[in-house]
């Protein structure tokens, strides 16, 4: 999974630094659960909310008063 490899990577720079992405990513969800429509659609009912100081983003669909998380991305290479 992306989000683990994303925390391991940061681990291994800095044990700092893969907590404070995991932080982000945590802040990020609220995020969404608090404001699930405000990304713009990518395809269909697909959005991608990026996640504040790293390159990653996170892809949800929203399903009426739920959310489907489908991946922690990274923005710059091919999904």
């Amino acid at each position: 999974m992306e989000l683990e490899e994303a925390a391991s990577y940061y681990d291994s720079i800095n044990r700092k630094l893969g907590n404070t992405f995991i932080d982000a990513v945590e802040r990020t969800l609220n995020r969404i659960v608090q404001f699930p429509e405000a990304w713009t659609p990518m395809v269909e009912s697909t959005r991608r909310c990026h996640i504040d100081g790293f390159a990653y983003g996170i892809v949800y669909r929203v399903y009426g008063e739920r959310i489907q998380i489908l991946a922690v991305m990274h923005l710059q290479r091919k999904p």
